[in-house]
């Protein structure tokens, strides 16, 4: 590797009166992967929509190949050979792979009209110059989402793309599926394409980058070669101080039971499930991506019938058809997609903390108590330490990791007696993870019953009384909080 590829210089951006970015400096070396690194909201994405053309800075310069540029739009960075996959996909469900490739520039015959037969054999070709196993003709609407990834990869290439931005690529992608993304980097990287790779997963960062840049409240922290830091250091760097408790963990388990599930299946989903949740416990369910997991919580929380099995809540049988249900029995689940399935993004933070518990903050059959919802805003926006500048702003606006802590308010709102956590730090910073496992352990040690469902073993590990593994729609062991280990827990979910 020799030369930059990319130099941006003293970049500034404001947003009215927020500043986004101030005199941030980022240099890209040509056939490099280098990692972007910052807690929600350190100015990460604004940096990388002004290299994209989405935003122009206020101050600064940028440099490519040691020209200076001024990149005026997405088409003029794509002409300028940069390419940027977001976090969400953007691709068109109801086309096929080619024609995803190709949307707005298909090639065309001589008479005007599409020449599908040339966009296939073009976009085939690129696809098995990265050697991946997608058919070109498939919708993309029925491509898993590591496939749509690649196709998006595939389709940044096709812009002759020589610097990739790859936004949490990982983030829905089991083990196995991250292996092939990260294949098809190397080849991409032997191609000579710089690759900026973001991504709050430290283990992916000390697995494929050379070089790792920090950025905090929107300034330059600095830059450090991959091989010779360490995550305490990168840590530090991202949130201005040691985080000396990472973990906070204190056991209260208490012997009252307030979850029972016996023999509990749905056909080809899950199968005899047994288990039961004490109060001011955390029971952890780890497993492989398909495992059931997500699919058993949606089941216990009245999301998704079960076909046969009990389950009891506080001693007592529990039947609920519909989620407002096991709401009112006192069940309350903050689901794996929190922008899906979790939040009314368009919606105000007000609006999302309140919208399961409305019917208590009521006046009168018609009126909202405003004293009572004002009260209850307060309360979780302090008891979980949300940063907004106000309860009235849109919850899109805020962090990944405070959207999460409204979600939270929501569902602790409605007084649950049993919690159930699916992936609750997914796509979250190291900063506000902490702050997470901070509100779970005093949930805990409040009494509440909690399931934490989470792919990241060192969460599992570290925050579980005890953890149920699954594999292929079972529960193939429960293990104590002795008998913990990434290894332990990998033998049962993957059957070795």
């Amino acid at each position: 590797m020799s030369g930059n590829v990319i130099e941006m210089r003293s970049i500034s951006k404001s947003f009215g009166p927020n500043r986004a970015l101030n005199g941030i400096h980022f240099k890209l070396k040509s056939g490099e992967i280098h990692a972007l690194l910052g807690e929600n909201g350190a100015g990460k994405s604004t940096l990388i929509k002004v290299l994209g053309g989405i935003h122009k800075p206020d101050e600064g310069e940028i440099l490519i190949d040691g020209k200076r540029v001024d990149i005026q739009g997405v088409q003029d960075a794509q002409s300028h050979g940069i390419g940027v996959i977001h976090q969400e996909i953007v691709l068109v469900p109801y086309l096929s792979v080619a024609e995803n490739i190709f949307l707005g520039r298909e090639p065309v015959t001589r008479f005007g009209f599409k020449d599908k037969k040339q966009m296939n054999s073009r976009a085939q070709q690129m696809v098995e110059q990265l050697g991946l196993n997608i058919d070109v003709n498939t919708l993309v609407g029925e491509l898993t989402v590591a496939q749509q990834q690649l196709v998006e990869i595939v389709k940044a290439i096709s812009f002759n793309v020589k610097i990739l931005v790859m936004d949490e690529p990982t983030s829905s992608l089991s083990d196995e599926e991250v292996n092939h993304l990260f294949i098809t980097m190397e080849k991409l990287k032997k191609n000579n394409v710089s690759i900026i790779y973001i991504s709050h997963k430290f283990e992916e960062l000390f697995r494929i980058t050379e070089r790792i840049t920090v950025i905090r409240d929107g300034t330059y922290v600095g830059t450090v070669n991959t091989k010779e830091t360490h995550p305490n250091e990168l840590v530090s760097m991202m949130v201005g101080r040691e985080l000396d408790n990472f973990y906070t963990r204190t056991y209260a388990r208490q012997e009252e039971v307030v979850l029972k599930v016996e023999n509990l299946s749905k056909e080809n989903v899950f199968e005899d499930i047994n288990f039961t949740v004490q109060k001011g416990e955390i029971l952890g369910f780890s497993g492989l991506m398909g495992a059931g997991r997500s699919e058993l919580m949606l089941s216990i929380f009245g999301a998704d019938p079960y076909d046969q099995g009990t389950i009891y809540l506080n001693g007592e049988e529990l039947k609920v058809k519909e989620c407002s249900e096991a709401i009112n029995k006192g069940i309350a689940m903050v689901p794996e997609d929190r922008k899906g399935q979790g939040l009314v993004l368009i919606n105000s933070v007000a609006f999302n903390m309140t919208l399961a518990e409305l019917k208590n903050l009521m006046k009168n059959k018609w009126l909202v108590s405003e004293q009572k919802r004002k009260d209850l805003i307060d309360k979780y926006v302090k008891d979980l330490r949300i940063k907004t500048a106000s309860s009235d702003i849109e919850v899109s606006s805020l962090s990944g990791g405070n959207q999460q802590k409204v979600v939270i308010a929501k569902w602790l709102a409605t007084q649950p007696k049993l919690l159930i956590l699916d992936e609750p730090t997914r796509g979250v910073d190291v900063g506000a993870k902490a702050e997470i496992y901070s509100i779970i352990n005093e949930l805990a040690k409040e009494g509440l019953a909690i399931i934490l469902v989470s792919s990241e073993l060192p969460e599992i590990i570290n925050m579980c009384d005890s953890v149920c593994v699954m594999r292929n729609g079972k529960i193939t062991a429960q293990l104590a909080q002795s008998e913990l280990s990434q290894e332990n827990i990998m033998r049962y979910a993957t059957g070795g």
